[in-house]
């Protein structure tokens, strides 16, 4: 059953507020040691992941798929979004991150993600009609 936008509006906002807030004060009060690097990619991700996921749930709405997105289906997406950004981020602090790496980077994850769907929907649920 898809989930109502209420329920996902409450859970972004709280992601999203934690991950943002986190990152302020540990931009502001920190010095870039690793606890607070580790720190800022765990921040980081949850402020991506809040801030995706009602982009996610009207990307889902609008591209409808067999079976419904559940809410366990659009967290995951949101935390892919998250996670993409994270091994940019990642990746740019070695400076070896270039257009062509952010590309395999997101059909890896793009191919992931649909095949995470296609287990979902190969799982086989008998019907509910009366069957005697």
């Amino acid at each position: 059953m898809f989930p109502r936008f209420q329920n996902v509006l409450i859970t972004s906002i709280v992601l999203a507020l934690a991950g943002w807030l986190g990152l302020f004060f540990l931009f502001q009060f920190t010095t870039p040691l690793l606890g607070p690097r580790w720190a800022f990619f765990f921040l980081f991700t949850m402020a991506l992941s809040g801030t995706s996921l009602p982009i996610v749930y009207f990307f889902n709405l609008r591209f409808f798929s067999d079976p419904p997105a559940n809410a366990v289906v659009l967290i995951r997406q949101s935390i892919w979004v998250g996670i993409f950004f994270d091994l940019l981020a990642w990746l740019q602090l070695g400076r070896v991150l270039n257009s062509i790496l952010a590309l395999i980077l997101a059909v890896g994850i793009i191919i992931v993600e649909n095949l995470i769907r296609m287990a979902e929907r190969s799982h086989w649920r008998p019907s509910h009609e009366n069957n005697e």
